[in-house]
């Protein structure tokens, strides 16, 4: 296979060696070259040859001498330098498949990429890898990898994510690890199919994968009001939300028993579902999975109240209003009210948005759109001077909600200032004393 060269940079090592755009990149000192994860790990030593065709007829090999690490100056179509592998699955859970219609269409996209699984924290299924695929992961150590497991019973992996090969792909979880890949594992867990027993069997089969195994994660199955001929799932009670906490920390503590490391967690959401306080920050070690939700508050937490041990004992009057989802709302509640008790002349309220788009049973913030947050904010007469949004609910740009709607469409319409603030605790103590726009 090779690959097209759309651009090479000025003065690189792969400039001064002579390729032009429009070469193919056949392969890198021997290696043939698919993609990114190809392209990085073969063009990182100092004395490389490259092959290449031009106009369709191969060229005598090119000699490369460069730093150890120093990128070629090649540039590709795409980012990956191919197409991103996409979702043969149909989980029944899947939140893609329950999108209103008119979002924009790269959200409609479901991929399932081990190359973004490891550049970028995304979650795979492993449905789709080949035996090759699993052995260039292993030879290239690209390590973490993390994995929607869902559940270990094979029969019943099939059931939820509706392809076959759901079952015989559990068997990369044990290579990988024996291979010395660090994982990351997902539950996305549906009350009364894969919680309760099947949820224990589960967690014994992931435990059993050893120290590679590094983070079990469980999280509740969302549902928007959009599931027309979709099967039939509910949201967790508060009872079922409790059930999944205690088996979790059952776990928890017998892997700290036997690893040293708690590795299985709950996300946030099901303490909140269950009315149960958030566990201290200490509890999460080294958060290895803040992405899927897991100590993010508690983390927040803990950095927040660092951050006002060095405040000053009051500021000039200064309101804010912080939106959020429902889910959270509480919570920050809590902490905002500890931050007006502490800083004299601060004032914090913390807006709840109820999720019109999705359907109220959507309560966490990062799916709040900007729609949701206009209609719900406009015209209430006791908006703080300056609007804060966390960062979540707008894509990585910063740019706009899943609805399209702009912070800078919010300012216009609501009169005030709108500052978007990373889920960081230090961040947001920050732009409450009045540093920096965010």
């Amino acid at each position: 296979m090779a690959v097209t060269i759309r651009g090479i940079a000025p003065r690189s090592p792969a400039a001064k060696a002579g390729l032009r755009p429009g070469d193919r990149l056949i392969a890198i000192s021997g290696h043939p070259i698919r993609d990114l994860l190809d392209y990085r790990f073969y063009m990182t030593e100092q004395t490389l040859t490259l092959e290449a065709e031009r106009e369709g007829r191969p060229m005598p090999p090119f000699p490369v001498r460069k730093g150890q690490y120093e990128d070629l100056g090649l540039q590709f179509d795409t980012y990956l330098m191919d197409e991103h592998h996409s979702c043969k699955n149909k989980c029944i859970f899947c939140f893609i498949d329950q999108l209103p219609k008119g979002l924009r269409s790269s959200l409609y996209f479901k991929d399932d990429d081990d190359r973004l699984s490891f550049l970028f924290g995304n979650y795979i299924t492993m449905t789709n890898l080949k035996e090759e695929d699993i052995d260039r992961i292993i030879q290239m150590h690209i390590s973490p990898i993390n994995v929607s497991v869902h559940t270990t019973d094979p029969q019943l992996r099939v059931r939820m994510m509706k392809n076959p090969a759901a079952a015989d792909s559990l068997r990369w979880l044990r290579k990988l690890t024996q291979g010395g890949i660090h994982l990351n594992t997902q539950l996305v867990l549906c009350p009364g199919i894969n919680d309760g027993e099947a949820l224990g069997r589960t967690l014994e089969d992931l435990l059993a994968l050893g120290e590679n195994l590094q983070s079990v994660a469980a999280v509740p199955v969302g549902l928007s009001a959009h599931r027309e001929g979709l099967e039939p799932l509910r949201p967790f009670s508060p009872q079922e939300a409790g059930a999944v906490i205690d088996l979790m920390e059952e776990y928890g503590r017998r892997a700290m028993d036997q690893y040293g490391s708690r590795k299985v967690y709950a996300a946030d959401e099901f303490y909140l579902k269950a009315g149960r306080p958030i566990p201290p920050a200490a509890f999460y070690g080294d958060f290895d999975q803040l992405e899927d939700g897991v100590g993010l508050l508690s983390n927040l937490r803990q950095q927040f109240q660092e951050a006002m041990e060095d405040w000053p004992e009051a500021v000039p009057l200064r309101s804010f209003t912080v939106v959020t989802g429902v889910a959270a709302a509480p919570f920050l509640t809590r902490l905002m009210k500890e931050a007006s008790a502490r800083l004299k002349g601060l004032q914090v309220e913390v807006v709840p948005v109820v999720n019109q788009l999705f359907g109220p049973s959507i309560t966490v913030a990062g799916l709040v759109t900007g729609g949701d947050i206009l209609r719900q904010l406009q015209g209430q007469p006791l908006l703080g001077e300056t609007i804060l949004l966390p960062a979540c609910m707008l894509r990585h740009e910063r740019d706009c909600f899943l609805d399209d709607t702009t912070p800078q469409q919010l300012e216009e319409a609501l009169g005030r200032p709108v500052k978007v603030v990373e889920v960081d605790g230090w961040e947001l103590a920050d732009c409450l004393l009045g540093g920096g726009a965010l």
